[in-house]
């Protein structure tokens, strides 16, 4: 079963990225939220520009869409330097990174997403150019191989990772500042969105991107895609500007419910509550019964349930909650005993 999820973190449409990029914030007193990370980069970056160095190297960690990329962007501008932007699957061998440590500046940042996914050889390859800005790298092969030692110049590494766990002990002990990043409140979404529609030239009347904030699932992302789903709705089914009918009616038309869950989150309740009998059942099970990927169920669906308190964390798998039950009106099924031994073999009359 494939559901069509417009909150998921990987859906983007053709040329999107240009679009997203021009919502985001360029300057550290242009973010909004993550009020605690802001000041302690505010005062890193204070700190490096007096003594004339770069940045230590920076990991951010937290759930999709709270804005880690953004941040790597924010910081580039705020040191004056340049930026580049990979991901742990593209790096798959040493000639990869190779080519790009070799054409980084004094300063300049690489920033690499999805760093918990970067292979074991290129990890390696990465740390004495993370602690002594210098690599061995070895050409040829066989007989006529031979390792040359390039100096590097002095520059900032910003990994992003959604799964801190799955970063490697010596890995994250390398990078000087590491921050993990929280959902946003409903009054902070409002602000990027009111932001937002500025931007977009999106008039809207009070009280329309409160309504939106509170769908948002606390993530940023999701609350600008939402923003611009709602104003296609509105250029199409009402004058342009944003009423507080047309917001329900175009979120109502993408199934996302008061809470901000969507059509996904509904079957993965629905699954827990209906053919598990309220769990506890284990993330496998829950991903062949919808059809889904583990990780995709693991880091798009389960933080915000968890969040929300609709979902429980066992040793022996996922529980639903009576919350969870009350928003969705379901019942608990009662699951099933197996059947006596003399029962399975008895023929059917």
């Amino acid at each position: 079963m494939v559901i069509d999820r417009v909150l998921s973190g990987d859906s983007r449409g053709e040329g999107e990225e240009q679009f997203n990029y021009a919502l985001r914030p360029k300057r550290l007193e242009e973010c909004i939220g993550q009020d605690n990370v802001r000041q302690k980069l505010a005062i890193a970056i204070q700190a490096a520009r007096k003594r004339g160095e770069p940045l230590e190297h920076i990991l951010f960690y937290g759930p999709p869409g709270l804005g880690k990329t953004t941040l790597a962007h924010v910081i580039a501008n705020e040191m004056g330097a340049a930026i580049r932007v990979t991901s742990g699957p593209a790096l798959t061998k040493q000639g990869d990174v190779m080519g790009l440590l070799s054409n980084i500046g004094t300063g300049d940042i690489l920033f690499i997403d999805e760093i918990h996914r970067l292979s074991t050889p290129v990890e390696e390859f990465l740390y004495p150019a993370m602690e002594d800005f210098k690599v061995d790298f070895t050409v040829d092969s066989g007989l006529h191989a031979k390792t040359i030692n390039f100096p590097l110049k002095r520059f900032t590494l910003i990994g992003a990772t959604t799964r801190a766990g799955l970063l490697s002990a010596p890995l994250r002990g390398r990078f000087g500042i590491l921050h993990h990043l929280e959902f946003y409140s409903p009054q902070e979404l409002t602000q990027i969105l009111r932001r937002s529609a500025v931007l977009l030239n999106l008039q809207a009347d009070a009280g329309t991107l409160e309504l939106i904030a509170q769908r948002s699932r606390g993530t940023p992302r999701i609350a600008n895609r939402l923003l611009k789903r709602v104003r296609d709705y509105a250029q199409v089914k009402g004058a342009g500007r944003l009423t507080a009918k047309i917001v329900s009616d175009a979120l109502r038309m993408e199934q996302i419910d008061e809470l901000g869950l969507d059509e996904l989150d509904r079957a993965f309740l629905r699954a827990l509550a209906t053919v598990y009998g309220g769990g506890p059942a284990g993330i496998e099970a829950l991903a062949a019964t919808l059809g889904e990927e583990r990780d995709t169920l693991e880091d798009v669906v389960e933080p915000y349930l968890l969040q929300i308190g609709f979902v429980r964390r066992t040793k022996r798998g996922r529980e639903i909650t009576p919350e969870a039950c009350r928003h969705l009106g379901l019942k608990i099924a009662s699951p099933k005993g197996p059947l006596p031994q003399k029962e399975l073999f008895e023929e059917d009359v």
